[in-house]
């Protein structure tokens, strides 16, 4: 065959296919996943922002890094949501982020996938991008309450099971509007989503969530430090800061010392420190458990001096707003 026509039934060849190939690579849907060890707010905002792109006409699929927590199995068997498949592995795939934006909480293959977009109410992370990508990261108790937003936005309606999902996710993320975190715009947020939901007490549900979230009997201390547990680098050492909200501390007497080894052997994985606050939700405040290769930067992030391993912080009920900014200025 001479080399014209070979060329010409080439071109031809990849017109028809070049189509069906692109086809085939669009028809695999972006993941919209959260951080690890999902807690309320990250595994609703998955289920939310994918069913958002969806009536935009983006592919996507909910995602997890892990099992929903008992707290978060409450709200999806409450409201009839389904639990998002659980991703280890992102390589290759396209991602919509959700509720983080640090590189410490991404899973595997984060760096050969493609980031569509950032939704998140914490201080912007380290996560980078070769292409613009769309953002939506407000000073807000809960990435659901920007979720909210996004829907009026873009003028698609809310479902009543995922509105009652945000409801739940914005009164965990502000402990029913305790924390310092809580804005007017998440008590809006909740208001409306409310009706939408068709709840008639948001306060009920909301305190037989946190009933769900404080069981600890017979649950492992790996198990309750895993809840909500975070890897931060600040000043280039690696920190883990988890959190354990009870409706009173008394329940966490019994597995104080074994929570109290679970984080010293996570230290021991490459750690600089690791701090567990047990948040006590009636009276406003926190115990916090630390062990750390430089037990002074306690004093020197929070202004008390511990009493041996631990030391009490009242007021204090956010690891975001006032834990984690805390500790990045001590290590400093």
């Amino acid at each position: 065959m001479h080399a014209r026509p070979l060329l010409t039934a080439l071109l031809a060849t990849l017109l028809i296919l070049g189509p069906v190939c692109a086809q085939a690579q669009s028809s695999v849907p972006a993941l919209v996943l959260g951080h690890m060890n999902p807690d309320t707010d990250s595994i609703i905002s998955a289920i939310a922002v994918a069913h958002l792109n969806n009536k935009r006409g983006i592919a996507c699929q909910p995602a997890a890094q892990g099992p929903p927590s008992p707290e978060t199995a409450f709200v999806l068997k409450r409201f009839g949501l389904t639990a998002p498949e659980v991703v280890h592995d992102v390589a290759g795939r396209k991602l919509y982020l959700v509720d983080f934006s640090d590189l410490a909480q991404a899973p595997k293959g984060i760096g050969e996938a493609e980031i569509l977009g950032i939704v998140d109410h914490h201080k912007l992370g380290d996560v980078t991008t070769p292409n613009p990508l769309e953002i939506w990261t407000w000073p807000v108790g809960c990435a659901g309450t920007v979720i909210k937003s996004m829907y009026d936005f873009y003028g698609v309606e809310i479902p009543k099971n995922i509105a009652g999902g945000l409801m739940c996710a914005i009164l965990s993320d502000t402990v029913m509007f305790k924390s310092p975190t809580t804005t007017e715009q998440d008590k809006k947020a909740v208001e409306a989503l409310t009706k939408i939901a068709d709840v008639a007490d948001y306060k009920a549900v909301g305190i037989a969530m946190f009933t769900a979230k404080s069981a600890v009997e017979g649950v492992s201390a790996k198990d309750l430090v895993s809840r909500d547990f975070k890897n931060f680098i600040m000043n280039g050492k690696k920190i883990g800061i988890g959190q354990i909200e009870v409706f009173d501390l008394a329940m966490l007497d019994k597995v104080k010392n074994n929570l109290y080894q679970e984080i010293t052997r996570l230290k021991a994985e490459g750690r600089h420190s690791v701090f567990l606050l047990l948040t006590d939700i009636t009276k406003g405040g926190s115990e916090l458990l630390f062990v750390s290769d430089d037990p002074s930067v306690v004093e020197k992030a929070f202004g008390k001096k511990p009493d041996g391993k631990s030391v009490w912080l009242d007021g204090v009920m956010s690891r975001k707003k006032q834990v984690v900014p805390n500790l990045e200025k001590a290590f400093k």
